[in-house]
């Protein structure tokens, strides 16, 4: 990949450029599977009726949490329930409910520019006014990590040179070793993503597309991998950046190598700090402080949008 050149422009000449953009609409897809109250923190912070919000709640949460989040937003316009699937971590499945949510948007009567995924323990760093100007004037790029895996991430190539299979609501122990996808470069990054619908529609209807779905049902962590190795290995012609936009503490976790960390008033400084739109993750049985401290931030413009 090109490493891109920095311009900077300040604040009026970044008002100037909006005035004469339609500001764009965003559709979120977001995945809930605990804490609905959390989830509805998330909501009402990035609810416009103008945007369109798909909601996936996973089939293994309790019934009690689909039957609060659905009376929930029962009254609000623009939104809609995923069928639910049981979503596994370190699974196809999780790839599986991005690529139904994304269809899913694109095959309902309504207009939207971009497609942004989230849990719901997340929360935005600023308002949709601020995130959608800052989309409106970045317009076709796309907002995804993305590293070459095996140069980059080497110790990881394991997920995708072996076959992994979802068994009883967990990932299979047995494995076995295989041979990587022919005239491929793996990629790695991470689930979170901005992207265009232009390169959505690409995702959802691209014959290329297919046979990386084939092999990647059966690979670990796919979720981190395979929305960047179809777009770095096929003919899609949108900008990719090399930036997710989300604010992430990765910590140790036990067998799980990494984990996000659950943000606290001490963590305030990092999530303030540049450019970043949303962050992960919150709880408010942890801290329920952090959030209220954001706000103070939450509608000050950013000074600096960087343009390739």
């Amino acid at each position: 990949m090109k490493t891109d050149q920095k311009r900077f422009k300040n604040s009026d000449a970044i008002l100037d450029e909006i005035s004469s953009e339609k500001t764009i609409n965003i559709a979120y897809l977001i995945l809930v599977h605990r804490l609905p109250n959390q989830f509805k923190r998330l909501f009402e912070a990035i609810y416009e009726k103008d945007n369109h919000y798909l909601i996936h709640i996973d089939k293994k949460a309790e019934k009690e949490l689909g039957t609060e989040v659905e009376s929930y937003l029962k009254d609000f316009e623009n939104v809609y329930i995923l069928k639910s699937e049981n979503v596994i971590w370190g699974g196809y499945s999780m790839v599986q409910a991005e690529l139904d949510g994304i269809n899913f948007l694109l095959n309902i009567d309504a207009h939207w520019d971009y497609f942004i995924n989230l849990s719901g323990q997340d929360y935005p760093l600023k308002s949709q006014k601020i995130i959608r100007e800052f989309l409106t004037l970045n317009k076709g790029k796309n907002y995804i990590k993305v590293a070459n895996q095996k140069t980059i991430r080497p110790e990881t190539m394991n997920r995708i040179e072996n076959y992994f299979d979802e068994v009883d609501d967990k990932i299979s122990p047995l494995t076995y070793e295989r041979e990587f996808m022919k005239d491929v470069t793996p990629y790695i990054g991470g689930q979170w993503m901005m992207l265009s619908r232009d390169c959505c529609s690409f995702i959802c209807t691209s014959s290329e597309v297919k046979k990386f779905e084939n092999y990647y049902k059966n690979t670990l962590i796919a979720d981190e991998s395979f929305f960047q190795t179809v777009l770095m290995n096929t003919k899609f012609a949108g900008q990719i950046v090399n930036d997710d936009k989300r604010a992430i503490i990765w910590i140790p976790d036990g067998d799980i190598k990494l984990r996000p960390k659950t943000f606290t008033a001490d963590d305030l400084g990092f999530l303030t700090a540049g450019s970043n739109l949303f962050a992960r993750k919150f709880d408010d049985s942890v801290d329920n402080q952090i959030i209220d401290l954001i706000k103070v931030n939450y509608d000050v413009p950013l000074s600096k949008v960087n343009f390739e």
